[in-house]
């Protein structure tokens, strides 16, 4: 009766781990594997997602994504040009009056005179004189011809000591992020770029977002040599800000059977299917089901999500890797052979049938 009773038992725990076995056989593998797809067409998954599978071939294979900046971008560069510098509210000017230093001293011992809020300076004779919004050439001018009141040659000589008053703003990716001022030379936005250091190394030149008067510009340096433009042809405004982003949105995700499983950076010159691989330090020998290689390409836009997949056990699978341009946020993953599957089911098993053997013995 107790042999019965432990043969039960044994049996009881088999069952249990057979039936355990059958549920783990998805979390083994993180609960991530390809699954039934169709070879080819289009295909609704359980989740409510519609797909469309393609095998990478000559026919298949999506043509070189070629980005181009916006009409907004065309228009920003058409409208900006170099103009003089004027004079602004903070600024402080420097004033010499030949034969007349006395009368050109700043007011109340101050080194140079201070452009107001209401855009005005102090000078000795006259008064308050009109200086913000006249270029340094228009102030003299109106400086000389009020001063021919009380002085016989005058002949002052202006210029800007302080540039307090036209600002831009800059920060991400840089390494001096802050405030900056516009001086009497334009500052393009390549120039504005270099006086905050130049972008990190992680920073992305080709993600730049402009802000002026509240509207946004998303320049891409890259983008604009495509079309034979340059970020030397876009000034800086007083008040615009500047914000460089990093390369961490432009980032290709590696899943499944990999040597190395991280997010992989598409750098400012692209980045291929075959590179991924290398970068990802191959497929995993021992793991890896070659003939299942998918890159999964959804873009919000559309109402189908691409997926394309490869046979790598083929060499002249390595060409159309080499010519596969990944884009931001594709997804690269390689399924395991049914054998390592199966392999990580048993592994899974032994701690479960060990514990029947124990049982067993007693």
């Amino acid at each position: 009766m107790r042999q019965s009773f432990k043969l039960l038992s044994t049996s009881g725990l088999l069952l249990m781990t057979l039936w355990s076995a059958g549920c783990a056989t998805t979390t083994i593998n993180s609960g991530l594997q390809a699954g039934d797809l169709p070879p080819v067409g289009d295909f609704t998954a359980e989740n409510g997602l519609q797909f469309n599978i393609q095998p990478l071939n000559l026919a298949t294979l999506p043509p070189p994504q070629v980005s181009r900046p916006t009409n907004d971008i065309y228009q920003l560069i058409a409208s900006s040009t170099k103009k003089q510098y004027r004079i602004s509210e903070g600024d402080i000017l420097n004033i010499i009056i030949s034969g007349y230093t006395d009368v050109a001293a700043g007011v109340s011992g101050e080194a140079g005179h201070s452009v107001d809020q209401q855009g005005y300076i102090q000078f000795p004779l006259i008064g308050r004189i009109k200086a913000a919004g006249l270029s340094v050439p228009q102030f003299t001018q109106n400086l000389k011809t009020q001063l021919q009141r009380y002085l016989k040659f005058p002949d002052p000589q202006v210029s800007v000591a302080e540039y307090r008053g036209n600002r831009f703003f800059i920060d991400g990716e840089v390494s001096k992020p802050g405030e900056y001022p516009i001086a009497d030379a334009p500052v393009s936005l390549y120039s504005a770029i270099s006086m905050s250091g130049g972008a990190t190394p992680t920073g992305d030149s080709n993600s730049i977002v402009l802000n002026r008067n509240g509207r946004n510009y998303n320049i891409g340096l890259q983008d604009l040599r495509q079309i034979g433009a340059s970020g030397n042809q876009i000034y800086i405004q007083d008040g615009d800000s500047i914000h460089v982003n990093s390369q961490d949105r432009n980032t290709v995700y590696v899943l499944g059977e990999f040597g190395q499983i991280e997010p992989v950076p598409i750098l400012e010159q692209g980045l291929s299917l075959a590179q991924v691989l290398g970068r990802s330090k191959g497929l995993n020998s021992a793991t890896a089901n070659a003939a299942k290689v998918y890159v999964v390409r959804d873009n919000p836009n559309y109402q189908r999500t691409n997926i394309y997949y490869a046979d790598m056990q083929n060499l002249t699978s390595l060409a159309l890797a080499n010519r596969f341009e990944m884009q931001p946020n594709d997804i690269l993953y390689v399924d395991p052979t049914g054998l390592t599957r199966w392999n990580r089911v048993i592994s899974a098993l032994l701690p479960s049938t060990l514990a029947i053997r124990s049982v067993s013995s007693l």
